[in-house]
């Protein structure tokens, strides 16, 4: 196996091994002042039994700067109330709610975005 190719499954096996944090907008600079950082994605291995709110602690991003939070492309938590019109496949039924004891594992892929990316309507 070439060089290049090794690195390629390296970086696959890692993925799979961790769950990656997609920051947008203001957000992105908690992955600049981590060392587990590319771009605007964290690499976090989660811990057995760790919940998001866990997580989130872990990594250091307070809730207080976060407007939405997608887990596994689907809504999470939003502190829009205009959620319910939006129609994005949602996690509970009532994303307002800010339920964070959700168990995250390797692979789960999660997005915060801040309120200065309030929100993505189609």
């Amino acid at each position: 196996m070439n060089q290049k190719r090794a690195l390629f499954a390296q970086s696959e096996i890692k993925t799979m091994e961790t769950v990656s944090i997609h920051l947008y907008g203001k957000l992105r600079r908690f992955a600049e002042q981590s060392g587990a950082g590319h771009g605007n994605v964290l690499k976090v291995e989660p811990q057995p039994g760790e919940t998001l709110e866990q997580l989130l602690i872990r990594v250091g991003i307070p809730f207080d700067k976060i407007y939405n939070i997608f887990f596994n492309a689907r809504l999470l938590a939003t502190r829009s109330a205009m959620a319910h019109w939006i129609r994005y496949r949602q996690v509970h039924e009532n994303p307002l709610e800010w339920k964070l004891g959700i168990a995250v594992k390797a692979g789960d892929r999660i997005g915060l975005f801040g309120s200065d990316m309030a929100a993505l309507v189609i």
